[in-house]
């Protein structure tokens, strides 16, 4: 699962980037971050849960969940008929996940925005046009075709024709795709055209240092369209951030005391966009590691261990499972199961968020 970094160029997408990619310096030993291609990046996610569990649990190592970033090309009005990086950047974003749009919410005369004026639902909407335009297209083409297997008997063709037909009639509203609801069987049945409205979507808003918290009237409209649309917002100052990455600890932590911040605002956008994708974590916890895994909200016991390896799934027997509230309150995995609060559960089993494992298998 991954996220593409989007935006219109000079609104800070690229200084954002490159903060999240500086903080593999001095910071790696929490917040690691490697370069896999120039645009391409994987990040951990920052967890209190960790921490709290090698309290009780210490570890060799302690090793947080990741997300993986893609730095996407910049688009200019057009886009979707090729202007600028247009296809380029298309292309890129077809193979995310999540959309996280970098939204300029500043003023800087040494800073020219692309269309002359600073106007950040100008800027949503000149992007949500462009995506939509493009998806018009790529439906579009692919409708005469799955029409002919449709003629055919295929099934699936027929599922294929209606969802599209559903899709373009959406879309000529001016409408995005993530607010269509498609049934199970249709929604599948276009799942690899990877429409880019039907992504869930993450608006950084870019602040001065004025507006660390977010609460200036451009980012304030910016969180009511994103409230109307169910998308959530996290207001980050990139250049701000660029300097705090490139900082040793304790110069780091005496500047973030110093603009009234407890933690990097990046920190706060890897979580934020963790939860755009719709993942969550469970926990593994020894004396060789603490360590978090990734799964999709609504992840079944068995899905869970196979992110650990296939064969734990395949094997499933159960899993021991506790809360990390419960190994505060009692101390001690030997404690919990005293008590009767280490809990086994079977193959139906719905992971909940910060779930605390031991995986049985055979």
């Amino acid at each position: 699962m991954e996220a593409g970094i989007v935006g219109l160029p000079n609104v800070g997408k690229s200084t954002l980037f490159n903060a999240l990619t500086s903080t593999q310096g001095a910071q790696a030993a929490n917040y690691p971050f490697c370069t896999i291609e120039p645009n391409e990046g994987i990040v951990s996610v920052p967890d209190d849960r960790l921490g709290r569990i090698t309290k009780f649990i210490p570890p060799q190592k302690v090793i947080p969940a990741i997300l993986k970033l893609v730095d996407i090309a910049g688009i200019v009005k057009g886009a979707s008929e090729g202007q600028g990086l247009g296809n380029k950047f298309l292309s890129h974003i077809r193979q995310v996940d999540a959309i996280l749009q970098v939204v300029r919410c500043f003023n800087d005369p040494d800073v020219i925005h692309v269309t002359g004026n600073v106007d950040p639902l100008s800027d949503i909407e000149t992007i949500e046009m462009e995506l939509m335009l493009a998806d018009i297209q790529a439906l579009e083409i692919a409708l005469p075709k799955a029409q002919k297997a449709g003629r055919t008997g295929d099934k699936e063709a027929k599922l294929r024709v209606a969802a599209i037909e559903a899709c373009l009639a959406h879309l000529t509203k001016e409408l995005p795709l993530r607010s269509l609801k498609l049934a199970a069987p249709e929604a599948e049945a276009i799942q690899s055209f990877g429409l880019m409205t039907a992504k869930p979507i993450l608006f950084v808003a870019n602040v001065d240092e004025s507006d660390l918290l977010g609460q200036g009237p451009m980012v304030q409209r910016v969180r009511e369209f994103a409230t109307k649309i169910s998308a959530g917002i996290v207001p980050v100052c990139a250049k701000l951030e660029s300097e705090i990455a490139e900082l040793e600890e304790p110069d780091r932590s005496e500047m973030l005391a110093g603009v009234g911040l407890k933690e990097p605002a990046l920190a706060a956008l890897a979580r934020e966009a963790y939860r755009t994708l719709g993942l969550q974590s469970y926990f593994t916890a020894g004396e060789k590691e603490v360590r978090a895994w990734t799964i999709p909200v609504g992840a079944t016991a068995p899905q869970a261990a196979g992110v650990i390896h296939s064969d734990f799934e395949k094997g499933f027997i159960r899993v021991e499972v506790y809360s990390l509230e419960d190994l505060e309150k009692y101390g001690s995995e030997k404690e919990l199961r005293a008590a009767g609060r280490l809990r086994v559960e079977g193959k139906n089993y719905i992971m909940q968020d910060g779930d605390i494992c031991h995986f049985l298998f055979n």
